[in-house]
Formats: structure tokens, sequence, C-alpha cells
């Protein structure tokens, strides 16, 4: 191993490597530039716990990104003189370079959660390194879990590392344990010169990131631009091309192909600039050589699961304060850089990022569990545990694919479901088509091969979009690599088919997106959504569709990609397309339910035919069910509002162990919460007249309950001793619509003069959060907001007395209000008094 290159963490590989031979768990946080994930790796594979009683014993690194484990690897087998695939290697989704002889593998999250389904007892390795774990995906998430519990009941002699430039450790050490070695270390890192280039109101994105890219070729050095995604950087590669040809403008994302991401991050032979614009990819892992310069747009795209639709859409929000140091620290790798921020100095921004296991689908999460014969989360160890209404929706989702029973058990559709990497609705999808044939299989692993990757084809159409990539399947990249990959789980030989058979394999993945036309370019899918085409589309004047994905617009949201289905399909397909059931509605324009027979699949009708007699209790509590869920906002009364605003404040602040009492969350199980109480209605302002308060508070667990108003009052005492109601606030800290995000801030509105004397801002949560106070003039105006009363009083007061004692002279505004005896009385009544 070359150590010539000294690195910061070189001090202190001794003191890991004693920590890792008397613990089985350590903590390593390390600075951007520190070298952890090269040289920790190598150091840790010569110890005498890695070696194993046979001195092979193997180490996996988990890397969160396909490009930044294969550098990984690149790197640390060149620190051995040797190629990948020999001591060093790799292992991700459709591709592997290993050997007999390697002792280190370097793999994708999603790769270790598979091995262990295959191998719980991981024969052979002796530790796991989890890095960058601050980014805190699922899959991370899912894979330390597992870990822990493979650690716990099978092999107490597996270590586990878990690193990063960002660790929020008392969560990581409430997992792991409290006495769990925590070793720190700082970077290498050139001073980085921060500036500050926020976008006019309403001006064109691409434009002003092209301007200050022109600004930034004053520097030396090549220059790197994070965006939020691909879109965005095809936008601006065109901008720049048109006015700086002399540059060489270079894409870097996931989807492109190896050589192409090579190219991107490795020097031009012939010495010209090059500007890279990246996704989040080269946030971290990743050392982009020769640049000099970052330019952070400051924003980031995120899969976001929406249960109402069970569709997952892709949302576009501000980075957290992490991501945006690690951004910064891209430009000070190599030498002294420059980091513009294309966004306003004073803009805040949250500290760490959320956990992806509160926005994502958990449907893959909740049938890798059942495998593990978990039925309940709460078994494991989670640094964030499931929530409840995902977890539910995942575990329904699953018993109506039909891969777990009705006890929650893996069914023998779902064992076989378990051998294919893919999501748990296109692994049914695949079983359905190898039972139809070669030709359908062939099919099937094209089409989930380009769901997986998302690559190829422009049109709308699926089948389009799939034609186009089977006839240049020889230049498609990965998606042909995959579609072999999958083609050989299935023991078939990949071929083109007819390309019109999507919708018939996908119903079988996606029931609930079978969408129904109801006017030209408008559908109704089987879960009740309603979604829209373009009228001058083809596809929106077909009478049957499998939507594939939409823009996620929580009003009728625009489909982005469908493909036609038959009539004849749905009903071979669907049994239960031939039975006649009794569906009673919630009609908006006569204010009533509105019942009839139907036969069809949910909410897709083929054929109709009147009710006779009324309906029954069951059928009209469903009905207001499905109403409720069409409305984006439960009809909560201000009080269950304020309830549950406090409770959105602790869940943040004091302990995730508070439920999600979000619209999106609540909908999620609104038939087994709210339903019971729906038994005996027929009407929505009866609905609306519901007890939301006691119904709220129901859904807090028993030992929270207690501390609801111990932690987050509804009033709070004055100096004066009266008491005066504190009120709970959502804000938007962003001023950008499209990446808004709310907090709550308590706020206490009362008299100045009530409050003086009180020098210390009060707070609550045990604490942990500043309440605002408003003072309030005699007539109960807003004189001043402050979360800082001593300034208040030093340096605002003066301003206010000397305004506000003539206009209201009957009130005390004394001259020191630190010493002052708080009162809610007038001067008269303060007289009388004496």
């Amino acid at each position: 191993m070359d150590l010539s290159a000294e690195l910061p963490i070189e001090s202190r590989l001794p003191a890991l490597s004693d920590a890792l031979q008397q613990h089985t768990r350590v903590m390593l946080v390390a600075e951007p530039g520190a070298g952890k994930t090269t040289r920790v790796p190598l150091t840790l594979l010569d110890t005498d716990w890695c070696r194993g009683d046979d001195g092979d014993g193997r180490l996996l690194l988990l890397e969160p990104r396909r490009v930044a484990a294969r550098l990984a690897a690149g790197h640390m087998a060149a620190q051995l003189g040797e190629d990948v695939g020999q001591r060093i290697g790799y292992r991700m989704r459709g591709e592997s370079r290993v050997s007999a002889a390697t002792r280190l593998e370097v793999v994708t999250q999603g790769v270790l959660t598979r091995m262990l389904q295959d191998d719980p007892m991981l024969e052979g390795v002796t530790g796991i390194i989890f890095d960058e774990f601050h980014e805190r995906s699922l899959e991370a998430d899912l894979g330390l879990a597992l870990a822990l519990d493979v650690q716990q009941a099978l092999r107490d002699d597996l270590r586990l590392l878990v690193m990063s430039a960002t660790l929020d450790v008392a969560a990581l050490k409430a997992v792991l344990g409290e006495a769990t070695p925590l070793i720190e270390c700082p970077g290498r890192q050139f001073p980085v010169t921060t500036s500050y280039r926020p976008s006019a109101a309403r001006s064109d994105a691409a434009e002003h990131q092209a301007r200050v890219v022109a600004e930034a070729l004053a520097h030396e050095g090549d220059v790197l631009v994070i965006l939020p995604g691909v879109a965005e950087i095809e936008r601006l590669q065109r901008v720049l091309n048109q006015r700086h040809p002399e540059l060489s403008v270079l894409p870097l994302h996931g989807r492109m192909a190896l050589d192409a991401q090579r190219r991107a991050l490795c020097p031009l032979e012939d010495g010209r600039r090059k500007v890279v614009l990246a996704t989040a990819i080269a946030e971290s892992s990743v050392t982009v050589d020769g640049v000099r310069t970052v330019i952070d747009v400051g924003q980031e795209r995120i899969p976001v699961f929406q249960p109402r639709t069970g569709m997952t859409r892709l949302a576009t929000r501000r980075v957290n304060r992490a991501s945006a140091d690690q951004r910064r620290g891209r430009a000070g790798r190599q030498a002294a850089g420059h980091c513009y921020r294309l966004w306003a100095e004073e803009q805040p921004l949250v500290p760490h990022a959320e956990a992806e296991m509160h926005q994502a689908d958990l449907a893959t999460l909740a049938f890798e569990l059942a495998r593990w014969g978990v039925a309940d989360p709460v078994s494991l160890h989670w640094v964030t545990p499931p929530p409840a209404g995902a977890w539910y929706v995942a575990r329904q989702q699953l018993q109506k694919l039909g891969l777990l029973g009705p006890d929650g058990s893996v069914s023998s559709l779902g064992r076989k479901a378990g051998r294919w990497p893919v999501s748990p609705a296109l692994a049914v999808m695949l079983e359905h088509a190898v039972a139809q044939g070669d030709g359908a299989t062939s099919e099937a692993c094209g089409i989930a091969a380009w769901l997986e990757g998302r690559s190829g084809g422009t049109s709308r159409d699926v089948d389009s979009c799939l034609s186009e990539l089977w006839q240049s399947r020889e230049r498609a990249g990965q998606w042909w690599r995959d579609t072999r990959r999958l083609a050989r789980i299935a023991g078939v030989e990949p071929r083109a088919g007819h390309q019109q058979a999507s919708a018939r394999l996908l119903m079988r993945a996606w029931p609930e997106r079978i969408a129904q036309r109801v006017a030209v370019g408008r559908f109704r899918m089987a879960n009740g959504g309603m979604v829209r085409l373009p009228e001058n589309q083809s596809l929106a004047h077909s009478e049957l569709l499998l939507i594939v994905d939409t823009d996620g617009d929580p009003r009728e949201a625009m489909i982005r990609h469908a493909a036609r289905l038959e009539l004849a399909d749905l009903e071979a397909g669907f049994a239960e397309t031939h039975d006649w059931r009794e569906r009673v509605e919630w009609c908006d324009q006569s204010k009533r339910l509105i019942g009839e027979r139907v036969r069809g699949l949910g909410a897709v009708v083929l054929e109709r035919r009147p009710l006779t007699g009324p309906p029954s209790a069951e059928a009209r509590r469903e009905a207001l069910v499905q109403a409720l869920l069409r409305e984006p906002r439960l009809p909560l009364n201000d009080a269950a509002e304020a309830l549950r605003t406090r409770v959105q404040l602790l869940r943040a602040a004091h302990d995730e162990g508070w439920p999600d009492l979000s619209d999106e969350a609540m909908h999620a199980e609104l038939d087994e919460w709210l339903g019971p109480h729906l038994e005996n209605l027929s009407r929505l302002d009866q609905v609306r007249c519901l007890p939301w308060t006691d119904l709220l508070r129901q859904r807090i667990p028993w030992q929270l309950l207690p501390r609801l108003d111990e932690l987050a009052p509804t009033r709070m005492t004055l100096p004066s001793g009266d008491s005066a109601a504190l009120r709970y606030d959502i804000e938007s800290t962003t001023a950008d619509q499209d990446s808004a995000e709310t907090r709550v801030v308590p706020v206490l509105a009362a008299k100045l003069q009530a409050l003086l004397g009180w020098v210390k801002t009060p707070r609550i949560v045990d604490g942990r959060v500043a309440v605002r106070i408003e003072l309030l003039s005699p007539a109960q105006r807003p004189l001043a907001r402050t979360m800082d009363l001593e300034s208040f009083w030093t340096n605002v007061y003066p301003e206010v007395r000397k305004e506000m004692r003539g206009r209201y002279p009957r009130h005390p505004w004394p001259e020191d209000p630190l010493t002052a005896t708080p009162t809610m009385r007038t001067n008269r009544a303060l007289r009388r008094g004496k």
C-alpha cells in the first residue's frame, strides 16, 4: 500500500483498528478529504479479526452510488498494484468484478440485502463498512437493521463500522449502544471562498446559472455545477455550448455509461477546461479531478411516495446544510477553491437530510422483512423506524399482489418472486410472464429493465419507448445489460416481440393503475385517482390505459408514461371483473350517497345496473372513506388542527415516536382508524361534526399522551401572574414554493407590560425549542416579535416606549423595563391598588 500521499485518516487508523479489535460496533466521523473511503478498508484487511481463522476473511464496503463504488474499488486496487477483481472487487446490480482471490468487495447498498437473504450467516465475511451513512438511504437503514439482527442472533464476531463526514451520533448510539466507540478525524481541506448569487424573481434558471459559470471561469481550474436532475443538466448544457464553444461541457449522472462517467471525472487529454454538470452523484465519495470551483444550485430531487395514488413522484427541494457543506468541499479537495451558492446567504437550511424512510414507498422493505421472517419492524433495531402509516400501506399492497398471505407470511408466489432483483410489483409481473411462456418472459424482462433504469424513449407511449429500445438494443447500454441479466435468471433468450404487450403484463404489477377514460384526455384509475393527458395525444382517446407514472400533481396529475390496455386483456386477467358488486359513491352535486350495482375493477366500471334496496352499512362506510380520500385535507376543526400541529412539533423536536398526523399519513390508514366511526353516518356534514380532537388523541401512544401538555403546553404563565395562550404557527422555511418545507413555531402573544422584567426567552419541549414572543400594545396590536427578549429590551424597547407612551398614557411605560414590575393593569388601577 502506497502511503506516500499522507492523509489525515492515517493518524486515526491505529485507534480505529484497536477499537474494532475490542468491539464489534464502531463509528467513524471523518471530515471530507480525510481519506476514509479508501484507506480504512485497506488497513482493516490486515487486522487479525478481519483475516479470520483461515486467513482470507472478507470485508464488505457499502457505497450509496454505483459511480462511487467503481471509483473506490479502482483506486484501492491501484494502490495495491493490481487490477480490479483480484484482492479488491466490486459488485452492484447487473455488474460484478470479483474472484476467488477477492477479500474486499465494494458493493452498492441493495446488494447487501440480497447477500443477507441468500446467506444470513454471511459465511467468510468478517466485517461490513457502511460508508456515507449520513445520506440515510432506505437500503442503508435496512441493511444496518438486518446486519444488527445477524450480529445479535448468529454472528457475534461480525464487525460493523458506520462512517461518514457527518453522522447523527446520538441517534446511532441509541441503536448501536451507548458504549460504541466513536473515532473522529479532521479532513484535509484547502481553503474555499464562498459567495452567494441568488437569482432574481422569475428569472430563467439556466440563464442565471450560465452567468455564474461565466463568472467562475475567471478562476483557475475546472468547474463543477451541481444540479437537481438530468433535465436541468441538459438545459444548462445547451446554453453553455452556445455561449462557450471553447469549453468541454460534460454531464455526470447515474444513467450515463461508465466510459462517459469516467471522462467527466478525469482531466481532458487535450488540456481544455471542462465544466461538469452533475447531479448529487458528485456530492460525496467522488473527487472530480481538476475542479477548483463548485457552483451549487442548492436543490436536490428526491422520490416521495404518495399513498393516496400508490405512485412515487420526484420532488425538488432545498438541500440540507450537511449536503451543502459536502458540495462546497468538492472545491477544496486538491487546492484552494471557490464555491458559488445560488441562494441568499440568509436562506435557512435544515441541518441534516431526512431519512428516506419517511418519504419512500416501503413495499420493498416490507417484502424483504417478510422474507427475513419479520412481521413487525419493531422487532429490529432502526436508526429511523418505518412510519406506521407507510408500513400499513406497504403490507396491504403486498397482500393485494399475492406476495403475502392473510397472516402476513410470504406466499408461494412471494417465495418465487424473491429471486428477482427488482421491486415486488415488477417481480409479480415477471412471475406471471414466466407462466405465459418464453415470449412473454422476454418482453417482461425488457419492461422491468426499462422501468428500473428509466432510460431510452421519448414517447409517452410505453410500447413506443420499448420498441425503440429493442430496435437499438446493442447500443442501449445499461438497459440491454439489465434485460439480459433478468433473462438469464428466467432461463430464456432475450428477443424482441411485438412490443404491444406492456399493459397486459404491467397490469399484474399495478392493477390499481388501470385507468378508464371519462372524457378525452381524462382518466379515472382503479384506485379512484384522476389523471390526464393533452387531448392531442393519441393515448388520450384510448378507452383503457395502464398508467406507469405521472408528474405527481395532487389535484389531477399529468401522465408521463402509459400503455393502451385492451378490454379483453383486463377481463381475462382479473376474474373479479365478471362479478357484480354493490357500489355506493358520494355525489358532490346532490350531496348524497348514490348506489348502484357494477362490475369492473375498483373505480374502473365496465357495466352498471340499478341498485335495488338501500345500500348496506359497509358500502356507505366505504363510500364516505373514498370521498374523504379524494379531499387533500381531512375536515378537522380548529382544536384538532391545533393538536396535530403540537404533535408535529414534538415529532420533529422531541421524539419520532410521536405519531405522524399529517393528512397523507392519516389517509394511508383512514379506513382502519376512522372507518368504525362512520358506521351510522350517511352524509359528509355528519363526518365534519365528529369529535376530531378525541380521535387524534387516540392515535397518540398512551405512554406519550401524559407528556403532551407538559412538552407543548397550550397556555403559559406570564411574569405578571396572568396566563396567555400559546399558539403553534406553521411557517415555510423557504421562499421557493417548489421546494417549500415547513416548521412549527410556538408563539406567545401578550401585552408588553405583562412581560416587563422577563429577560430569558422561554423555551418548551424540554428546553429544545425557543418560543417566539409577540409583544402587544394595550389595544392588542403587535408591537414587536422577538426570540431574544434581552436584546429587545436593550435595543428596541426605547424606541417603542418613545412612540407608545404618548399614544397609551394610561399604561405604564417604565424607563428601565428590566427592573420594572410586570402588570396587566393601567396606571390608575395601580395607584388605587396602592
